[in-house]
């Protein structure tokens, strides 16, 4: 599309003219400071750089020092920031949380040495920018946001979402659902974010599965909450999500114990069916992840974290976010360094990635 169309439609724009890696047979082309070092990684696909060969602060800021490329056209699967956090609730900041999420991911290596997945070795993967939101209109940036993401999937591409607040999630799956159809979801998070209104706003982080259903994106028998927890406002705050056939699993029924046995059920229920994975930082415990908006005590650890997102390996993954990170509530960068780790998981359990 020419620029002006593409500004049009409120589309991708990556964060910087980036660092651009072609596939040209089996060679890697790259168009980068320390390229010479680059071209002894050759391969077919786009590989983050070794610390042994380029530094870890040299180059663009991209999730995973991927390259950066302007489309998701020809990828098999992409990071996406989406910078807004005007529906949140509590403590706003998650709309940093993309650039903080990509700072911290330079810590993350090429193999997934625990689970032996080469997702470098067997997707084409790169980082596409940001959705050029509208901080002053929700209903606005959502439509941006379905936009671009109608792009991204029409092309085939796997979006792998970095929030910005929950709200986001809505219209993500309204593009996701356009093309495959009702999806199963995993969803981990201290909330449920079913409410219907608040200030007599429909949109906002607290109602984008509740939305979800009204327009039937979801396959509500394919729907798992995992570490729901924390005070309500009503006696059962859950019941929505019982009455719609939603699995809802408190963190009180997570607590000293490995997730491994609950994934394995959430596996046969979701089937060969499309599934759509959104995880909020705060679905952890704050003692681990600080940097969100609306915390709550007692929640998941990240080696739960891990074993929920690895547990969904061999299911239809259509689409991931990680959601909610909010940078200038955590100092030392914990909360964006587990949100990188956690989407570099979410990218090992996609189909198509190989192990080792």
């Amino acid at each position: 599309l020419p620029r002006a169309a593409r500004l049009r439609a409120g589309e991708l724009f990556a964060s910087t003219v980036a660092p651009c890696h072609r596939r040209a047979g089996h060679h890697l082309h790259p168009v980068a400071p320390g390229a010479g070092a680059l071209r002894r990684q050759a391969s077919q696909f786009n590989v983050p750089p070794s610390a042994e060969l380029v530094a870890r602060p040299v180059g663009v800021c991209s999730m995973l020092r991927l390259p950066v490329q302007a489309s998701a056209e020809g990828l098999d699967a992409a990071f996406i920031g989406v910078p807004l956090d005007t529906g949140t609730s509590n403590r706003p900041g998650a709309r940093f949380g993309p650039r903080q999420i990509r700072a911290e991911s330079a810590m993350v290596r090429r193999y997934n040495a625990s689970t032996g997945a080469a997702p470098f070795d067997s997707l084409l993967v790169a980082d596409i920018g940001d959705v050029n939101v509208n901080l002053y209109s929700l209903p606005d940036s959502c439509r941006r946001i379905r936009e671009a993401y109608q792009e991204v999937v029409a092309s085939g591409c796997v979006p792998l979402t970095l929030g910005g607040d929950h709200t986001i999630t809505y219209p993500i799956l309204q593009a996701v659902a356009e093309k495959h159809g009702p999806v199963g979801l995993v969803h981990v998070d201290a909330h449920a974010d079913t409410g219907d209104r608040a200030l007599g706003e429909k949109i906002y982080h607290g109602t984008p599965f509740r939305r979800c259903v009204d327009e039937g994106l979801l396959d509500c028998s394919r729907v798992v909450q995992i570490g729901l927890r924390g005070s309500s406002y009503t006696p059962d705050p859950y019941k929505y999500s019982r009455d719609q056939g939603f699995r809802v699993v408190p963190a009180g029924e997570c607590w000293m114990k490995s997730l491994v046995p609950l994934m394995a059920e959430v596996r046969q229920q979701m089937g060969d069916g499309p599934v759509y994975i959104s995880f909020d930082i705060d679905g952890l415990d704050p003692a681990y992840a600080p940097g969100t908006g609306t915390p709550e005590i007692a929640g998941l650890t990240p080696v739960q974290a891990l074993e929920i997102i690895r547990g969904c390996r061999g299911l239809n993954i259509v689409g991931c976010d990680l959601v909610e990170v909010a940078p200038m509530y955590d100092v030392s960068g914990n909360t964006a360094l587990l949100g990188a780790n956690l989407l570099f998981e979410m990218l090992c359990v996609l189909p198509r990635v190989k192990t080792m």
